[in-house]
């Protein structure tokens, strides 16, 4: 499970910004919210994380901040050739801060231990890397990795740590992860953990439509067809069935050759799925294309959301209620804070801009974070406990009278707005 994520220097984000999935003291729907992490420093952990904030103010900075980092350590050893620069972002509006490294970290529990894993990078080349384990209440080193000079790096590692160290540190180049080249090769202490940052946490971008297939795909087994009924049940959305139907079509696929790129088509089957809506004066089916936009990103979201509850993943989305009503966001959240529809602890993180998920029933008041920009257009990430707020406080109308921050200057704009009119 995932317990807290660092990151500095990266978009909009100048210091080092911190998302804690670590619990509070607070007893509010423990029963439902929390999961024990099996610490004993943190006994409890979030099974879900909010983030408000106006348009710009960095919400997306924070979570691509998070799918970044993954895509790094999943593509750095393999994907990333020799000399091949890195598309990282720093912040632009500060020029010290423009030639300065991007920094990530990553605390999460695998095995029953904390695990804390950190690198910084630039566009050209990773500046430090690290990794500790909690073995015990003190932390393990189990390697650390310093640029020095050129191409040359300081390393320093554990006698715990096991392999062949010397030909894992050969084979990293500059621009790769120590981390990445280790699993690469084999290494049964690190791959669990590549494995864990790569498999674990699964991202979509906002206004994301997931491809249909892999929900489509689930409508191959029975017991695949029944999760996908329940879940539209749950969504209310008048579907009483869905059924894969066989249909023949083209199908494109593009092919490198020695020769240069080619199109090919060949004709094949595949499954389409088809809804069945039925009312009081009968019924009809519809295929995917016929239904709202909103029925098809929910539709898409199925098979990644189902995949998530049942590993245990970590699910993060930016703008979740893009093209879904309120009560079916709801619904999605009720499904992370269920204990019983989610005994693995899967976890889920999500920006939204719908202020009526700030009741109590539905979030603790460490779950809910803001963000906002300073003076300098630097993205700041707070917590609503650094309010204190009362346990009845109305937190929407807080947060929509200005109380916590994080809100557009909207009377300022109006007047700018009248005065240019005049």
């Amino acid at each position: 499970m995932l317990l807290e994520f660092r990151v500095r220097n990266f978009r909009s984000i100048r210091d080092e910004q911190t998302l804690s999935l670590v619990a509070s003291a607070d007893r509010a729907l423990a029963q439902t919210h929390l999961m024990a992490t099996g610490l004993k420093a943190d006994p409890q952990a979030l099974r879900s994380a909010v983030l408000y904030g106006p348009n710009a103010s960095g919400k997306t900075s924070v979570l691509k901040a998070l799918e970044y980092m993954r895509a790094v350590v999943a593509e750095s050893a393999t994907v990333i050739q020799p000399g091949q620069t890195y598309n990282v972002q720093p912040f632009r509006l500060d020029p010290v801060f423009a030639s300065q490294p991007t920094s990530f970290e990553l605390t999460f529990v695998l095995a029953g231990q904390r695990h804390q894993y950190a690198f910084s990078m630039t566009a050209h080349r990773i500046v430090s890397e690290s990794l500790l384990v909690y073995r015990s209440s003190k932390p393990t080193q189990l390697f650390s990795r310093q640029h020095v000079e050129g191409d040359v790096y300081a390393y320093e590692f554990s006698t715990y740590l096991t392999g062949p160290r010397k030909l894992w540190q050969d084979s990293t180049r500059p621009n790769s992860l120590f981390l990445s080249m280790a699993a690469q090769l084999n290494s049964e202490q690190l791959s669990p953990v590549f494995g864990w940052i790569v498999r674990s946490l699964v991202c979509l971008p906002a206004g994301a439509m997931m491809a249909p297939d892999f929900t489509t795909a689930l409508l191959a087994s029975e017991q695949g067809r029944q999760a996908i009924k329940s879940f539209l049940a749950a969504a209310d959305i008048s579907i009483a069935d869905v059924q894969a139907v066989p249909r023949r079509g083209m199908h494109t696929k593009m092919v490198m050759s020695a020769t240069g790129l080619h199109t090919t088509q060949e004709e094949r089957e595949f499954l389409l799925p088809v809804f069945e809506h039925t009312t009081s004066k009968g019924s009809a089916t519809f295929e995917l294309h016929d239904e709202s936009e909103g029925t098809q990103r929910l539709y898409g979201l199925i098979a990644p959301v189902l995949d998530v509850i049942r590993e245990g993943r970590v699910l993060v989305v930016d703008e979740l209620d893009s093209s879904l009503h309120t009560l079916l966001v709801r619904q999605l959240i009720s499904m992370f804070h269920s204990p019983e529809q989610n005994p693995r602890g899967a976890q889920l993180i999500f920006s939204t801009h719908d202020t009526s998920l700030l009741d109590h029933a539905q979030f603790r008041r460490d779950q809910i974070w803001f963000t906002e920009k300073d003076a300098d257009g630097a993205t700041r990430l707070y917590p609503l406990t650094d309010f204190s707020p009362r346990k009845q406080e109305a937190w929407e109308r807080g947060y929509l009278t200005g109380r916590y921050g994080a809100v557009p200057f909207l009377a300022d704009a109006l007047v700018n707005s009248q005065t240019l009119m005049q």
